[in-house]
């Protein structure tokens, strides 16, 4: 693949930067220059003190100046000591209670079919202590690992894969934990048949870093290395956007012959599933998603960590912005259209038997660290999530000595306190903002007048859909789009896209103003099979790069990405940011 040289983009904590905010980095595919040689490389300055010396931190890969890695990702977060009981809490979400697991279940072609996932069951359970960091862990950009390292990360998988069926740090025992808590094995402890479900909420971020973490402990282990990391899927950046060469040898231990064979490399994974086949573009249209959903569409903390799912309500409340994005169409991407569900990663309850699941969660870990500590706080000024709902929720694993502890949501808000942090990468969609939009979109398209919303919904969205929405007020605003009582199949791949007054509705193309956000799912298993949820995105930025000075309401366009039946979209509205009745996260 060509290399693409692009303009250094910098990167400093909580601080926007003012002369970057009406152009991006490359405005169009066909602006990047393309070069045989992979001499170049993105730079983003991530330090706050040049003057200061870091100290170096042990790797599976060596020794590393702490300068090449994100500073300080987790100093801000860890000096809040939020892993103190943070007092009386209503109703957390209880970890589940494993000699009450029951069958796991996923759909194909209408037909439920059963899995067993669930881990063996003990009866001593201790609440885990996060051990004291002598050295910390950083855990490397797949793409660029030595060779040492691809031995040393083949070798522990081998030896995991050869450990009793029965040993819960076993392959298909660590796999069955995302089985197990993602398709319907589960319930809410004293909540009768209610399922217990880490994803689409904000137990996402915080179960997933868990899982990680144990699973890291446990190679480690194996091999006698405390120093080994997993690797992260770099598919944020250019030269990462391929799946990592080492996955990629039949022979190796990581290998998954479970993938979608016309994704493999030199393909470039398309992080908004547009189809589209031209690869400068779906670079392009990828470094919009995570400018989107890293910094555009938020207003509040829970719009990028998930919506609050607390004991005793029903599963899927609403997936944060990175979980509804380029986590989801990775899994999509990668699973492989020849099984029957899109094993493996295409299906939660066989996502954890690839090793790319852990390597691609490694980078959704990242996304989290850098929202935390590194992202412009003028968007979203409160990055914390204080309510105590949160904060005591917990899930229950094995540990690297085969030791079944709980753990608890307020202990995994600082990765360097839980002992790791990432390589330092480049942010290449940083200032990855769309160019201001040039004309304006009337309300027509191909002769038609669009209806007004009030009118259309509720309906299933199974083609393009455009309709008017009333703003609260004429011209630029603080405003947000609210798409309300989404009612979705849960076992199948569902995603839709939506633009404001798209100029040109070519809907390959996402890198332009009027792109907005995403909502999107991975098929799992809920015992009704559907869900209702709702999605909102921040249309402040949207506003500045059009011109709406004259406008009382916009055109609306949803597009679907998936194939037929399977959501149905309840309303659709415009409010104030914050609205009226003030959003929360408590």
């Amino acid at each position: 693949m060509a290399s693409l040289h692009l303009p250094c983009a910098t990167l400093a904590p909580t601080t926007n930067n003012p002369s970057a905010t009406h152009h991006r980095l490359f405005p169009k595919p066909s602006d990047f220059v393309t070069s045989a040689k992979r001499t170049h490389r993105l730079q983003v300055s991530c330090s706050t003190d040049g003057q200061r010396q870091k100290p170096t931190s042990e790797t599976s890969q060596g020794k590393v100046d702490r300068r090449n890695m994100l500073l300080g990702i987790g100093g801000l977060y860890g000096a809040v000591n939020l892993s103190s009981a943070p007092g009386a809490s209503a109703n957390p979400i209880q970890a589940p209670e494993l000699d009450k697991c029951g069958t796991a279940s996923y759909t194909t072609a209408g037909k439920e079919f059963d899995v067993k996932c669930c881990p063996p069951v003990v009866q001593n359970i201790t609440d885990y202590k996060i051990p004291p960091v002598i050295k910390t862990k950083i855990r490397p950009a797949a793409h660029k690992v030595s060779s040492e390292y691809i031995y040393k990360y083949n070798l522990a998988i081998d030896r995991m894969k050869r450990l009793p069926e029965d040993d819960p740090r076993s392959f298909m025992q660590q796999a069955n934990i995302h089985c197990a808590y993602c398709n319907g094995a589960y319930d809410q402890p004293g909540q009768g048949k209610l399922d217990l479900q880490v994803h689409n909420s904000w137990l996402f971020f915080p179960f997933h870093r868990w899982y990680l973490y144990f699973y890291e402990r446990i190679l480690g282990k194996l091999i006698n290395d405390p120093s080994f990391a997993l690797p992260f899927w770099n598919w944020d950046n250019p030269k990462g956007m391929t799946i990592p060469p080492m996955f990629n040898n039949p022979n190796a231990a990581i290998f998954d012959e479970k993938r979608n064979q016309a994704n493999l490399p030199p393909a470039v994974v398309d992080l908004g599933l547009t189809g589209s086949t031209d690869p400068l573009q779906v670079v392009s249209n990828n470094l919009t998603v995570m400018y989107t959903e890293m910094i555009r569409g938020n207003s509040t903390v829970t719009d990028f960590m998930g919506q609050p799912y607390r004991e005793g309500t029903a599963v899927n409340p609403g997936p944060g912005a990175s979980e509804r994005g380029s986590h989801t169409s990775v899994h999509a991407w990668v699973g492989d259209p020849r099984q029957p569900s899109g094993e493996d990663l295409g299906n939660f309850y066989s996502a954890g038997r690839d090793p790319l699941f852990y390597c691609h969660h490694g980078n959704v870990d990242r996304m989290w660290t850098l929202w935390q500590y590194y992202l412009p706080s003028s968007k979203v000024p409160d990055k914390k999530i204080t309510d105590p709902d949160f904060l005591n929720s917990s899930f229950v694993f094995y540990d690297e000595n085969s030791q079944l502890v709980r753990v608890y949501v307020k202990d995994c808000l600082s990765n360097l306190a839980m002992g790791y942090d990432y390589e330092r990468i480049d942010l290449p969609w940083l200032d990855y903002r769309p160019p201001p939009q040039t004309a304006t979109a009337k309300v027509t398209r191909t002769g038609t007048a669009a209806e007004k919303a009030e009118t259309v919904f509720p309906l299933k969205l199974e083609s393009i859909v455009r309709v008017l929405v009333p703003k609260t007020k004429k011209g630029k605003a603080d405003e947000l789009l609210v798409i309300e009582n989404i009612t979705v199949d849960t076992t199948k791949f569902l995603k839709f896209d939506v633009f404001i007054n798209d100029e040109d509705d070519n809907i390959t193309e996402l890198d332009k103003a009027a792109y907005v956000g995403t909502y999107a799912q991975i098929p799992h298993k809920t015992k009704n099979a559907t869900a209702t949820t709702s999605l909102r995105l921040r249309l402040t930025e949207v506003y500045e790069d059009m011109d709406v000075t004259d406008d009382e309401d916009v055109l609306l366009t949803l597009v679907p990405r998936h194939q037929g039946p399977g959501v149905t979209i309840g309303g659709i509205k415009i409010i104030e940011n914050p609205p009226k009745e003030t959003a929360s996260s408590s």
